[in-house]
């Protein structure tokens, strides 16, 4: 275990004591990302309410890999600089309004199943990717006979309200059976209590569920005909557009965090055995060209 795997899991058990500040309408400083973290106060964005990535645990706790990686991120950074850990205020961080936080300057940095494309790295920097998932399904682990793609044709299939990894199935199995909730988990749920016989999203977040009910449900992954990936989602960690010098400070964290072993300790703790999820390259932006 590295020195940084140590330091990260000493401040996760102290996270989970004491509790973090979490802030639902905070602000941070746009001096850039460094700047705040020598400062001692740094504002991360990630995720509420997806088990195993970005959690708010009852006792205000954060749990889940991308709360993981942003400690060690800002952890590796205040290390290598010669300064004290800093202090970490939560903020929650919806999909529909990540690029908005970043550019109002009310986040310093954003992990939170954040996918790294052209459109948005139009507005926003991305230290990363440091993983790649794909587009998989969630089943019940003992009732269901689903292992493939083409075993859905006729059979419900859940995601959330106007989701493009359900109607990517549908586009190529027409016969399936769209169910749309307005959050992943109530499709869990479903799942749970048999009313539906699948759901789809990234792997990642499909692996948390199935780690959060162990024996109640697997990760199926999905395959085009010709055996490749249905889709590819690179996750990255979104800052401030421009901010070179933090993007550079990220990518050197993130390539200690894979080498060293972090990572995989953290997928491991947090999703179990990380179905479908695979290690990527920081700074390696090169598939967005593809």
């Amino acid at each position: 275990m590295s020195r940084f795997t140590r330091r990260i899991t000493a401040a996760l058990a102290v996270a989970a004591l004491s509790g973090v500040t979490l802030a639902a309408c905070g602000s941070s400083s746009s001096e850039g990302l460094l700047a705040n973290i020598e400062s001692g106060q740094v504002t991360l964005g990630t995720k509420y309410d997806q088990p195993g990535l970005g959690l708010r645990n009852p006792d205000d706790s954060m749990s889940g890999l991308d709360v993981d990686v942003a400690q060690y991120v800002v952890d590796h950074i205040a290390e290598t600089n010669g300064w004290d850990s800093p202090e970490i205020t939560w903020r929650e961080t919806p999909s529909a309004q990540r690029e908005t936080l970043i550019q109002n300057g009310e986040v310093d940095m954003i992990t939170a199943t954040y996918s790294i494309n052209t459109a948005r790295s139009e507005t926003v920097n991305f230290g990363g990717p440091y993983l790649l998932t794909h587009q998989a399904l969630l089943v019940q682990e003992e009732n269901s006979d689903i292992n493939a793609v083409e075993d859905l044709d006729g059979r419900i299939l859940c995601s959330v309200t106007g989701s493009t990894p359900a109607q990517t199935v549908k586009d190529v199995l027409p016969g399936v059976q769209l169910q749309e909730y307005d959050t992943y988990s109530s499709c869990v749920e479903a799942l749970r209590q048999g009313n539906i016989d699948a759901m789809t999203t990234d792997a990642t977040i499909l692996n948390g569920y199935a780690a959060q009910s162990p024996g109640q449900f697997r990760v199926v992954e999905m395959q085009k005909d010709d055996g490749s990936a249905f889709t590819d989602e690179y996750y990255g960690i979104g800052l401030a557009k421009d901010d070179q010098e933090g993007t550079d400070a990220i990518n050197a964290a993130l390539e200690e965090m894979l080498s060293s072993g972090a990572f995989d300790e953290f997928i491991s703790a947090n999703l179990g055995e990380g179905q479908g999820i695979t290690e990527s390259t920081p700074g390696d932006l090169s598939f967005m060209e593809e």
